[in-house]
């Protein structure tokens, strides 16, 4: 059966400029490129299609293939990361930085978001808040590996997606329980999706009534005190 717009799917791909690849599921070739991250969680992806879980080029390149399928596709800078804005090259006083500007440097200025400084001139820090990619025409080899039918699958999938790590989830006539991970309310990644996650569990994952967060605490043990003889 043809793959359409709301489907969800389980997708490895590969992402490439030119020779470089900048993004990949295979955790293999993540080493090879040397992109490779020890927090990243490798494998295919599940993606519900036409929601722009991937590169726009690469999602409407999904409608009408069906389980199975392999392919390339060259993605225009219009459906990928957009065009380069000169206006999005901005000069700041380097005594706005917290700590000292170098090139390279990721940086979030409120007012502009997040941006990397490109140069630094005497007092001056030059910050491009274009996405690293923009402008560029990019290639992706993907493989769609199989179809994902069940709710419980799909909601682990957009966790997944969104949080980048997989959470302990139980469904049970609508109610989704996700058992949250210690710590997570200090993970940046997770605070800054969750309301996404919820949303999108709600709207794409069919049959899905509730969805409850659990965050358990455990008191630490004392340690024994020592005895003296």
């Amino acid at each position: 059966m043809a793959i359409k717009e709301g489907d969800f799917i389980r997708l490895s791909y590969s992402g490439s400029v030119g020779d470089r690849v900048f993004d990949t599921t295979d955790e293999a070739e993540a080493k090879t490129a040397g992109i490779h991250s020890a927090n990243a969680v490798y494998g295919p992806v599940t993606v519900c299609v036409g929601q722009k879980h991937v590169i726009i080029g690469l999602d409407e390149e999904l409608v009408g293939k069906k389980a199975g399928a392999e392919g390339t596709v060259t993605v225009s800078p219009d459906k990928a990361f957009g065009e380069r804005d000169p206006k999005k090259l901005q000069s700041f006083p380097k005594n706005k930085f917290s700590e000292k500007p170098v090139r390279g440097m990721p940086v979030k200025i409120e007012e502009m978001g997040e941006g990397t400084v490109v140069d630094v001139i005497g007092s001056k820090v030059i910050v491009d808040f274009n996405a690293p990619l923009a402008g560029q025409t990019l290639t992706y080899k993907y493989k769609i590996e199989d179809a994902v039918k069940e709710p419980l699958d799909q909601l682990k999938g957009l966790i997944r997606l969104y949080a980048g790590r997989e959470m302990e989830i139980t469904l049970d006539d609508g109610k989704a329980t996700v058992t949250l991970p210690p710590g997570i309310n200090y993970d940046r990644r997770w605070l800054l999706w969750r309301g996404r996650i919820i949303h999108e569990g709600f709207e794409l994952v069919k049959g899905i009534s509730e969805i409850v967060l659990v965050e358990t605490y455990k008191k630490p043990e004392k340690k024994a005190e020592k005895t003296e003889e």
